[in-house]
């Protein structure tokens, strides 16, 4: 009786714990949706052109970073922006009026930038599945930076991009300058950092920045292709990924060696061959 007691105990846990991973997290500016595996987190603040600041989109795009880590149910997270924008990043009217996120003097306003707009890029570095920023519309400042925290970046064609912090007397605050960089060089980089000037669609593929450019309506469909992988062996490609960044080849080879022992023994593999079989036998 006490094992049938404790088996019982056993599945209600694990039924509970597969609900909790399935359910969606609460948002306030941002919507959230999950179905096949891709998670896509559309910035909801159209009156704001989706500005990071001055709105709940900085707690929105952390809690659902957080939340990707723990759903196994999600192998890629896709980022876009509702209405014409993805984002415009920091929000004008409270720089001028010295509010919110900006007030304060010089030791309060670096406070609230590690408080505030300075965790995202902590959060984006962390998210174990692949990102791809679906980007809608002008991506600026802060915008153009959170774009550049994705893995892959598809733009539609309406799409602009601008890292115009020296526009406004101010420098890339939420860690622009470590992503672009890293992205496309340090002279192009700097060139655009330095310049503040926008650079459209087309400009931005021909930099290394965005890695396709669509027309607007085939923005989502193009970028649902890229998310349609297995999602074990998809989350432990994401961490070699990273991990070849730092690594040693020897010790690199070594950390390949274990995961694609796990990889090998996951029923997703097994079903990913029979299909590949199958559609071989059809040919």
């Amino acid at each position: 009786m006490a094992w049938a007691n404790h088996r019982e105990t056993i599945a209600v846990n694990l039924q509970n714990k597969d609900s909790t991973m399935a359910s969606l997290p609460q948002l306030t500016d941002a919507l959230l949706t999950l179905e096949n595996g891709v998670a896509v987190l559309t910035l909801n603040r159209h009156d704001l052109r989706n500005a990071l600041t001055g709105s709940h989109l900085i707690d929105d795009i952390v809690t659902t970073a957080e939340w990707v880590n723990h759903c196994q149910d999600v192998s890629v997270l896709v980022i876009t922006g509702a209405g014409s924008a993805f984002s415009a990043g920091g929000n004008i009217r409270d720089m001028a009026n010295r509010s919110g996120d900006f007030a304060g003097n010089p030791a309060e306003c670096a406070e609230r930038y590690r408080k505030g707009i300075q965790r995202i890029p902590l959060a984006m570095q962390a998210v174990e599945v692949p990102v791809i920023a679906a980007v809608n519309g002008p991506a600026i400042g802060a915008g153009f930076d959170l774009a550049n925290m994705a893995d892959i970046r598809i733009a539609a064609d309406s799409a602009k991009f601008g890292e115009t912090f020296l526009n406004l007397g101010i420098i890339p605050g939420d860690g622009g300058a470590w992503f672009m960089q890293r992205l496309i060089g340090y002279q192009r980089a700097f060139e655009l950092t330095l310049t503040g000037r926008i650079v459209d669609a087309a400009e931005a593929k021909e930099l290394g920045i965005v890695m396709d450019v669509v027309p607007a309506d085939e923005l989502m469909p193009a970028t649902l292709k890229m998310a349609s992988q297995p999602p074990k062996a998809t989350r432990l490609t994401k961490r070699l990924m990273m991990m070849a960044q730092r690594t040693e080849l020897k010790d690199f080879l070594d950390i390949c060696a274990c995961f694609q022992g796990m990889s090998h023994n996951e029923p997703e593999h097994l079903d990913a061959v029979n299909r590949m079989l199958e559609a071989m036998a059809r040919k």
